[in-house]
This record gives C-alpha cells, sequence and structure tokens, in this order.
C-alpha cells in the first residue's frame, strides 16, 4: 500500500517568496497548490520578514503539509543579498515551527538536476518540467514553478531512499 506524504516547497525570497504544494507517494505527484507571498509591499525589512512568516504560517495550517522542503542560500557576489536571502529564508522556517515538520534543503543546482536533467538548468526549463511532471495546463509564476521544483526534488529524493530502505531489508 503506498503512503502519500504532503510536501510544501518554499523558494525564498526577501521580495517575493513562492510556494508549491503536492502530494507524493515517492513515485508519482500530484499537485495541490501553488503561487507566492509578495513582501515587496513591506515598507521595512522586518515588515517584509513578518508578511513572509505570517503566510507561510496561513500556508502549513490550510494545507497541513508533512515535510518542507527549502532551497539552500547560495552566496555568489553580494553578501547584502544573501543576508537578505538568508532572513526570508529563517522567516519562512520558523512559521513551519507550530506544526511537526521535518525540514529539508536543496542545493539550487541540485533541484534543477533533479527536475530537468541537468544542474545549470535555465527557469524557463525547471518551470516546463514542473509542469509536465505534474500535468499542469496553466503556466507557472517563476517562484511556484521554482517552489514546486524544490518539492518535487524533495518527493524524488524521499522516494529513492525509501526504495533503497525496503531493497536492503
Amino acid at each position: 500500500m503506498k503512503t502519500w506524504v504532503r510536501v510544501m516547497g518554499i523558494d525564498p525570497g526577501f521580495q517575493v517568496t513562492g510556494y508549491g504544494i503536492i502530494d507524493s507517494d515517492g513515485q508519482q505527484s500530484r499537485h495541490v497548490a501553488n503561487g507566492a507571498i509578495v513582501a515587496r509591499l513591506g515598507r521595512d525589512p522586518a515588515e517584509r520578514l513578518r508578511l513572509i512568516f505570517d503566510g507561510v504560517s496561513a500556508l502549513v495550517r490550510e494545507f497541513a503539509p508533512d515535510e518542507l522542503a527549502i532551497e539552500r542560500v547560495f552566496v555568489h557576489r553580494n553578501s547584502d543579498s544573501a543576508l537578505k536571502l538568508g532572513q526570508a529564508r529563517a522567516a519562512a522556517i520558523c512559521a513551519s515551527f507550530s506544526h511537526p515538520l521535518t525540514v529539508h534543503e536543496y542545493a539550487a543546482r541540485e533541484v534543477k538536476q533533479a527536475i530537468a536533467g541537468k544542474g545549470s538548468a535555465d527557469k524557463v526549463q525547471v518551470a516546463h518540467m514542473v509542469g509536465v511532471l505534474l500535468s499542469l495546463r496553466e503556466e507557472l509564476q517563476s517562484d511556484a514553478a521554482d517552489a514546486l521544483g524544490i518539492a518535487l526534488c524533495h518527493a524524488h529524493r524521499r522516494g529513492m531512499a525509501q526504495r533503497l530502505r525496503e531493497a536492503m531489508g
């Protein structure tokens, strides 16, 4: 008997935080919801973080996910941007603490590899493959597509780990 798990993927952003929710048994995944929490309307950093926290809290209450998958922060050149992204990420993770969720982190490159087959895939390729994998007809907003990609990456990794455990006895 297959066990379905609800996974919420989060693509954190200081201005826009994408979310995607799927149900998965490790081999098949079904779309539940997706969208974005727009925080750029906040006047100051603390207000933006509150909008992210409140938005993710509401989603956790409404959809009751079992697991949370979130993108890991990547620092390239702009340390200020990385700091803001880290704060947005922390606000989203803390918002999940009101429910007993496990939190899993994935690098952007790892998500792209799992979804599009190559770690250097661009956003258009990832969004297209997310739509194909979830049999979606509507065009996805970029942040929501990334969040669904993170959720799918986790579902695939989780399913593979489960099959390995079963094979090992």
